[in-house]
């Protein structure tokens, strides 16, 4: 009987679209996180590099959005590689984690594009630096108010979840010798 290649962890691992959509995933995260740290903290007599910085950043985010939602269309699709050997209830968390991950994918540059779009000062979201994209909400202070730290919060949270996700990953990689490399090479 020959093995299932989707559940036998020494089978393949993840296709070459679902590798190169998780990493540029993860890279848009941690340069959004940083960028989005400098930003704010970017004098208004410097209006030209804070406008420049807030840009890349909304931009950053709508393309997070957009590789997530590709990931899970490949991963309905293609599904996914077998977890490494492990207990049943660390298997449980990893999926719970990586679950709490994708919502996370999701909701934060979501969130964050409502922020945008209720912000006090009219500031347009250009995507890419270019295309300009529709307001959800208009000028709405209080809206803005209430959610701009719920997208700071949650957004500390993504990447809090994303560092364990990345620990976790290198210890079954020393423990098994095959997580990274399946990630990393199919």
């Amino acid at each position: 009987m020959r093995a299932d290649p989707l559940r036998d962890p020494s089978g393949p691992g993840w296709g070459a679209a679902q590798r190169v959509l998780h990493w540029a995933t993860a890279l848009l995260v941690v340069a959004g996180f940083v960028i989005g740290l400098f930003m704010i903290g970017v004098p208004m007599r410097e209006l030209l590099l804070k406008f420049v910085l807030f840009q890349i950043h909304k931009s950053f985010g709508l393309l997070v959005l957009l590789m997530v939602l590709a990931r899970l269309a490949l991963r309905f699709r293609s599904g996914r590689p077998a977890h490494a050997p492990m207990p049943r209830w660390q298997a449980a968390a990893a999926g719970a984690g990586q679950a709490a991950i994708y919502a996370l994918l999701i909701v934060v540059p979501a969130l964050g594009y409502v922020v945008a779009s209720s912000s006090p000062i009219r500031i347009p979201t250009l995507f890419l630096g270019v295309i300009p994209m529709p307001d959800f909400t208009g000028a709405n202070r209080t809206l803005f108010d209430a959610l701009a730290p719920v997208h700071r919060w949650l957004a500390i949270l993504l990447v809090a979840l994303a560092a364990g996700h990345a620990l976790m990953a290198v210890l079954h990689q020393v423990r098994d010798g095959t997580t990274l490399r399946r990630m990393w090479r199919g």
